[in-house]
């Protein structure tokens, strides 16, 4: 494919999404803001994502039509007749194996159904494929980080950081020559820079992504400078162009959905009384730690609001839902930026995901962080130690 010549003023671009956890919805938000401000062009937004992540995205937002984003299913990987174990990386590395060519089919299909040749590459950071995508198109290729700048700097400067440590040196050793993690530990550290399976697919994509990710054209990242501008300093310096275009929660607020009633509960009670509790939407903390932190919340009888994720009378004590309904509320889903923002929430229990950081920082809410993969234990750790709101348990 190569960029449509003529003298035609047509755009085609195309958005390929990572279709797991928190990154497509990000990635959405940041295409409709174009969408909506290239209103006037005749541009087309093609959507790359899986059927279940576009079932998930696109449903209730008809109103895209008129931004031209159009959704485009791409090959899950996943075997026929494939079943969940429960361990999440087991999809992603299924789906990991069919890329790129998933991307490039789907691709040749929205470029017959257009008539129109691709005229810039918008993905997730994590495909780092799309840098030789875009250069047999020859055009521009954005990259879209959709977590913090201190992550991303750790995953670019991965050699540096195994040069000064090691794969597996002292976990307790930090990392001063770095700018702006003079507090981050080995063991804060996402897996897959230096403990891990470093061979596993995962690892090895993110250590492709941050060999790759200086050769796009735009690094843009779900971030604002004000927030770590030290690291962002550094960040401009590794990248040919490097953008803040975040926190997506405030450029992009959701629409207020609340289909359990968390937020007319909330209103009956007193300012800074209730504590809000999410694990986000993938992994909890083990099986123990949940009940351990439901015995808790008896014992105090705090006012508490808890999203969670998985059945909730099979996986809490039994009795602990009718013992506590007078003053707490266990709901599945819950309109999270909207709770943190409202007066009654005093704390937020959080697994520390970038979406879940940003929220509690927006809403001006104190955090009580239990990470448990990921990048969640370095945004603990920054939250503790560098912006002094919030502690690790």
């Amino acid at each position: 494919m190569s960029e449509a010549a003529g003298s035609t003023q047509r755009r085609h671009v195309a958005v390929l999404a990572f279709p797991f956890g928190t990154h497509a919805a990000p990635l959405l938000d940041l295409v409709r803001r174009l969408s909506e401000a290239a209103l006037e062009e005749e541009v087309t937004f093609s959507f790359f994502s899986t059927a279940q992540s576009n079932g998930s995205l696109f449903m209730e937002k008809d109103e895209l039509r008129d931004c031209k984003i159009v959704p485009y299913n791409v090959e899950s990987g996943l075997p026929e007749g494939f079943r969940f174990t429960g361990n999440p990386r087991e999809p992603v590395e299924h789906f990991l194996k069919a890329t790129p060519g998933n991307f490039v089919r789907a691709l040749e299909k929205a470029v017959a159904k257009t008539g129109l040749e691709i005229s810039c590459l918008i993905t997730d950071a994590f495909l780092w494929f799309a840098a030789e995508m875009a250069e047999e198109m020859r055009v521009p290729w954005i990259a879209y980080w959709t977590a913090g700048p201190r992550s991303l700097l750790a995953h670019v400067d991965s050699d540096i950081i195994r040069e000064i440590i090691g794969v597996n040196g002292p976990e307790n050793q930090t990392l001063e020559s770095i700018p702006g993690f003079s507090s981050i530990r080995a063991k804060d550290l996402p897996e897959g820079i230096i403990s891990g399976p470093l061979d596993s697919p995962f690892p090895i994509m993110l250590d492709k992504m941050g060999k790759t990710l200086p050769k796009a054209t735009v690094v843009a990242i779900n971030s604002y400078e004000e927030l770590d501008p030290i690291v962002v300093e550094t960040l401009k310096s590794r990248f040919r162009k490097f953008l803040n275009v975040g926190p997506s929660t405030l450029t992009s607020p959701p629409p207020v959905s609340d289909p359990h009633g968390c937020l007319p509960w909330l209103n009956e009670h007193e300012n800074a009384s209730v504590i809000y509790i999410s694990f986000g939407s993938m992994i909890t903390p083990p099986r123990a730690e949940v009940i351990a932190l439901a015995e808790a919340l008896e014992a105090i009888g705090f006012p508490f609001l808890w999203s969670f994720r998985g059945n909730a009378e099979e996986q809490l004590p039994k009795g602990f839902l009718e013992r506590t309904k007078s003053y707490g509320k266990v709901v599945p889903w819950a309109p999270q930026l909207k709770i943190l923002e409202h007066s009654s929430v005093c704390v937020f229990v959080t697994h520390c995901g970038w979406n879940s950081t940003i929220e509690g920082i927006t809403g001006g809410v104190p955090m009580v962080c239990r990470p448990v993969f990921a990048d969640q234990a370095l945004n603990q750790r920054i939250i503790e130690t560098a912006w002094g709101i919030g502690v690790g348990v």
